[in-house]
């Protein structure tokens, strides 16, 4: 007799236990693209909640709770509209800093201009320029270069 009583308590399961297993079964993927737009607009009268929810933008817990990914769903949303937020930096790395225009010497007297700078002006390495010293200024021309494409640097 124990034994039935402990197959008897496996088989029912706690109300948790059922809505976990039930979301689990019923659990559906997300809508996203044109899909998910068309459904966001046939359920204009439901808040935002409900709208993620029925899209299929939640999670249940191990308690049976249904927890609706908001940010899951706003992110699905923006991509589906073709809205770009993240910027696409040109080349490799995470971006540097941004060029500011202005230069200190260095300790050791040299001026270095940067990778900001030379990407902008289009030249490469072993590209050479020509100095000139003014009375508060530098201009560098690049050699080879016509007239009209003159580098100055105040």
């Amino acid at each position: 007799m124990p034994r039935q009583k402990k197959t008897e308590s496996k088989q029912t399961k706690t109300e948790p236990e059922q809505k976990k297993a039930e979301a689990k079964a019923a659990k559906v993927k997300p809508l996203t693209g044109e899909e998910l737009l068309y459904k966001v607009k046939e359920l204009e009268n439901l808040s935002k909640e409900e709208k993620a929810r029925t899209c299929g933008y939640y999670t249940v817990t191990k308690n049976g709770i249904e927890r609706v990914n908001m940010m899951q769903f706003l992110n699905a949303l923006i991509e589906a509209e073709g809205i770009e937020l993240d910027s696409h930096a040109e080349g490799k790395g995470r971006g540097g800093r941004s060029a500011s225009y202005r230069i200190s010497v260095q300790t050791n007297g040299n001026l270095l201009i940067g990778k900001a700078y030379t990407k902008q002006l289009g030249v490469n390495p072993g590209d050479e320029f020509e100095i000139t010293l003014g009375r508060k200024h530098i201009r560098l021309k690049q050699v080879g270069a016509k007239e009209d494409t003159v580098n100055t640097a105040s």
